[in-house]
């Protein structure tokens, strides 16, 4: 089965399932990229035709006539996905857009909204260090009084024993890193992104674009501990990777992007 994707506008392709698939990992094709292949009325978004995870399942001979494909003097409006003439369209980066969506797309444009350019911006490695300086902060207010309590509560009960000492610490470590986890596991589960890296404008999501699970957010915070414990180099990686991958994206195969 041959598929074929739009690039800067213009038709690519033919690839068969394989490489699309490839494509996608290696991030070249994006969830909104749009795909067509035989059997299909019309071009369609890569995550409409081929979710995350999901594995296409073979179909009986197409009924339809040849779909919309893009000639060498075409291109596809990001705006409404219709094929039009290249002189019937204005480039912007790596995209174009027709006559009639040009005024919706300057309009869009003045008021700073955000333009889809089909590709994802990885945040760099000091952006990222900002959003997890902001978070060690965040944690450390809600942390610090919890912990006054808490101490002076089991303090009061257990004595200035050794073992009572001890405990208290083991329990102030528990309580620190039931914060952490719960803290961490519903913001990325529900928004994508902590607090700091709400500041800073980034966000976390799978190799697809897609949102971050609850489970995925889970294992990426202990693939997170891993990282730390590599004396940080995990983290470091994020500033030398392509896809600015720290070793905890490596793991669970998410990525950094730009809101």
């Amino acid at each position: 089965m041959n598929w074929y994707y739009v690039e800067a506008g213009q038709q690519a392709g033919p690839v068969d399932e394989t490489q699309l698939n490839e494509l996608s990992r290696s991030g070249k094709i994006q969830p909104d990229t749009l795909v067509w292949r035989e059997g299909m009325t019309e071009w369609q978004p890569y995550s409409a035709v081929k979710p995350a995870g999901a594995t296409i399942v073979a179909e009986a001979p197409p009924v339809y006539a040849a779909g919309p494909v893009i000639g060498a003097g075409q291109a596809v409006c990001a705006e409404c996905n219709g094929v039009f003439d290249l002189q019937d369209t204005i480039p912007y980066g790596n995209i174009r857009v027709c006559a009639h969506c040009k005024p919706v797309f300057m309009q869009k444009l003045a008021e700073g909204a955000r333009i889809n350019t089909g590709t994802m911006t990885y945040a760099g490695f000091w952006i990222r260090f900002a959003a997890v300086f902001l978070d060690g902060i965040i944690l450390q207010l809600v942390n610090l009084p919890i912990q006054l309590v808490i101490g002076f509560s089991f303090g009061q009960a257990i004595g200035t024993e050794p073992r009572g000492t001890l405990a208290l610490q083991a329990i102030s470590t528990a309580i620190s890193f039931g914060i952490g986890i719960t803290y961490e596991v519903l913001m990325i589960g529900k928004y994508g992104a902590t607090l700091g890296k709400m500041a800073c404008k980034i966000k976390v999501v799978t190799a697809d674009g897609l949102p971050v699970s609850y489970g995925l957010a889970l294992g990426r915070y202990f693939a997170k501990l891993l990282s730390a414990l590599t004396c940080l180099i995990g983290y470091i990686m994020a500033g030398f990777d392509e896809q600015k991958r720290a070793l905890h994206d490596r793991i669970c195969n998410t990525r950094v992007v730009m809101k």
